[in-house]
């Protein structure tokens, strides 16, 4: 590394606490501090969707996916917008006209606070070890770039996103998003502009290394569960579509930052439709990667080295100065865009679902302090995973209790499909079938999840059925989960009388007030 890539990545982390620090006079309340005052611009906030999607494990996950197979997980992020152009001009309104700020209130309003709490918790716990994740992966790839203890960049990268954060709210997190979406951008089109011409025969030699070992496409395409195959890969887009646009609070607390429903739909495209190529950008990275690697006259790669580490090699090794920093710059960007909004958003969740819900005469002064105060904690406790992870090699009990939160959190996305497509679904039915769901996923996670429990190495299953244990890939999980949800919660609702929900809070009071709206004489 020369001074020049340290003075880069060391400005664009000064860029943040600034950014931070720019807009602490303006976060005067919760309406601010969380939604931005509902005045960001449809571009910055779908460039803000953009960025948060674009996470550091997809700037390194995805090119060692390329390198090592084909572009099969791009698949995941085709279904979007094929989802969104069905649904978003339902969700954005309907999430704009019945919640204040938390996701899970429509969840109450449709079946209750026990289905409020359940998913609040569990986008808690998910994005609480993502978040935790993504601390040390980032953390691990840029301790190697930079030759510093891992520790090191966690403290740095932490604290510069809990500064961030906590004095300029979703405001300074949208713009920052904005500035570290180019970067991201910026980085990966030099990457992919320097891999085509470095190999003799320039671009004409990759895609001919490409199509010889069939490094595009997206098979197998086997009606086959137990394998990665095309068909997971589209079912879980959808779902993952889904979950996205519709359950999670990072991209609903969005909406909530444009100035009305037009413009939060127009964001919403934004992000997806500025995601998609990137995303297709980075599978690309992966391929040129190997096309380079397997050139004639190329740099012989270290023996044993991963798929997921050729990338970060090829920055170390054959970057120039200058180039090479803004690369780890746009890494670190990609962190903070991902991290700065889950610790907001874990924020608004603490205080919306848990704080003002219980202590209904607090002020908003009041709930301001305590959302600030989350947002410290949850930045906190978000390193201290990542440290575990260091420690612990990233297995163990730490991968065990991550299990565990994937037992609790079943069926979300079906709890939203049967809120909004069925009237006749009520909370005792749901309640049915989340039970059910919680039973199914704990059976396949237990019996499918192999980690180092006594930390010599030796992975074992959690719950080892032999010939009953869950056997379909660990995408289909997913899937399932919400289908049992959906399919189980509307069938028992039938159990139970109850009147009927109100229309206003399914797809049927979008419906009807479309129609009156093309048709006011009727």
């Amino acid at each position: 590394m020369h001074w020049i890539d340290y003075f880069i990545v060391i400005v664009s982390i000064l860029v943040a606490i600034v950014m931070g620090v720019y807009f602490a006079h303006r976060q005067k309340d919760t309406s601010t501090y969380f939604a931005a005052g509902g005045r960001i611009p449809a571009w910055a906030v779908g460039m803000s969707i953009f960025a948060t999607l674009i996470s550091s494990v997809t700037f390194l996950a995805y090119p060692g996916a390329a390198y090592a197979g084909n572009w099969i997980l791009l698949v995941q992020g085709l279904m979007v917008p094929i989802v969104l152009l069905a649904l978003i001009g339902v969700i954005v309104p309907l999430f704009r006209k019945v919640i204040r700020l938390s996701t899970y209130e429509y969840f109450e309003r449709r079946f209750g606070l026990f289905a409020r709490l359940y998913s609040s918790l569990a986008f808690t716990l998910g994005h609480f070890s993502k978040a935790g994740t993504v601390f040390f992966l980032v953390s691990m790839a840029l301790a190697t770039f930079l030759n510093i203890n891992i520790y090191s960049v966690v403290m740095v990268l932490g604290i510069t996103i809990i500064i961030l954060t906590l004095l300029g709210g979703m405001e300074a997190i949208v713009w920052m998003d904005v500035v570290q979406g180019a970067l991201l951008i910026g980085g990966g089109l030099i990457c992919v502009a320097l891999l085509l011409f470095l190999p003799e025969g320039g671009p004409s030699e990759v895609f001919r290394i490409a199509g010889e070992y069939d490094k595009i496409g997206f098979g197998p395409y086997d009606f086959d569960f137990t394998t990665l195959t095309f068909i997971v890969m589209v079912l879980n887009g959808i779902f993952y579509a889904l979950q996205k646009y519709g359950t999670d609070q990072t991209i609903v607390q969005r909406y909530l930052t444009a100035r009305n429903d037009r413009e939060a739909k127009k964001a919403a495209f934004i992000g997806v439709l500025m995601s998609v190529p990137i995303w297709a950008l980075f599978m690309f990275i992966g391929t040129c990667l190997f096309a380079y690697y397997h050139s004639t006259g190329a740099p012989v790669l270290p023996e044993e080295i991963k798929s997921d580490e050729v990338f970060p090699y090829f920055i170390s090794h054959q970057l120039p100065v200058g180039i090479r920093g803004l690369i780890i710059a746009a890494l670190a960007a990609a962190a903070i865009s991902s991290l700065d909004a889950d610790l907001n958003c874990l924020s608004a969740i603490a205080v919306q679902d848990y704080y003002a819900r219980f202590k209904k005469d607090s002020t908003d002064r009041q709930q301001l302090r305590f959302g600030k105060t989350m947002v410290v904690v949850a930045g906190v406790g978000a390193m201290a995973v990542a440290c575990l992870y260091i420690s612990w090699g990233g297995e163990g009990v730490l991968g065990a209790l991550f299990s565990l939160y994937a037992i609790f959190s079943a069926g979300i996305v079906g709890i939203f499909i049967l809120g909004l497509f069925s009237r006749r679904a009520n909370k005792q039915g749901l309640y049915v079938g989340i039970a059910v769901a919680v039973l199914f996923t704990a059976y396949a996670v237990l019996t499918s999840t192999k980690v180092d429990l006594n930390g010599d190495g030796v992975k074992e299953t959690l719950l080892d059925l032999g010939e009953w244990n869950f056997k379909h890939h660990n995408y289909m999980l997913g899937v399932y989960s919400h289908l049992i949800v959906l399919v189980v919660g509307y069938l028992a609702s039938f159990l139970f009388k109850t009147p009927l929900a109100d229309k206003e809070l399914t797809i049927y009071g979008y419906l009807e007030n479309k129609k009156n709206e093309t048709h006011p004489e009727s």
